[in-house]
């Protein structure tokens, strides 16, 4: 089962992602993951990569699918994968669903987990990190036992900058560009699943389970 993971940042696909991963025993693929895994292996595609994120640009998506399609061609995935974090724009989509389809595969579902802009960002605006040992917490939904202290280290909790309103609404807007048109474009090609991730995470997984 070859599976794609769409959602606005904030939306849980990345939790969401690693249940599905333990669930069909399949592995759980983020393109961080990939980059990191490359550049400290000293891969050719590491190598490209690395010389543009130290420019501060972003990683040409040739290169990045190169070790995508490395990555995926590895033993765990015989069985199928679930992508997370990429595919991010069409073009990337495009690319994806060219190379795979060179040998004879294809994406068989593109789980969307649709949640308002609105739900978003009172949920970003809810979440605490502990800077020190990086346990995150969530105001509402994990709270810590004592306001505003790691329960791990005794640290004191902070609202990241990424996760401030402001920030979050340009995030969202950068994904309302770029990323929403895949949700048309999985599905035009019959493979979009749309479950409603303003539900209970438990809930999620369940409709997820039942589309897939």
């Amino acid at each position: 089962m070859k599976i794609v993971m769409l959602g606005a940042p904030g939306a849980g696909k990345g939790t969401q992602a690693k249940r599905i991963a333990a669930e069909y025993g399949i592995p759980h693929i983020s393109t961080g993951d990939i980059f990191r895994a490359n550049i400290k292996a000293g891969t050719e595609l590491g190598k490209k990569a690395k010389a543009f994120m130290d420019q501060g640009a972003l990683v040409p998506d040739e290169v990045t699918i190169g070790m995508l399609m490395d990555r995926i061609h590895e033993a765990d995935c015989e069985k199928g994968y679930v992508l997370d974090g990429f595919p991010r724009t069409i073009p990337q989509a495009e690319s994806l669903t060219k190379a795979l389809a060179a040998e004879g595969n294809k994406i068989d579902a593109a789980v969307d987990i649709d949640v308002p802009d609105e739900n978003i960002v009172k949920r970003m605006g809810g979440r605490r990190a502990c800077l020190n040992c990086g346990a995150t917490y969530h105001i509402v939904f994990n709270a810590p036992k004592k306001e505003g202290i790691c329960d791990t280290c005794g640290s004191a909790l902070v609202l990241r900058d990424d996760d401030k309103p402001e920030t979050v609404q340009k995030r969202l807007s950068v994904y309302h560009d770029q990323t929403q048109p895949l949700i048309d474009y999985y599905r035009a090609a019959g493979v979009l699943k749309s479950v409603d991730g303003t539900q209970e995470m438990d809930k999620v997984f369940e409709d997820i389970k039942a589309v897939l």
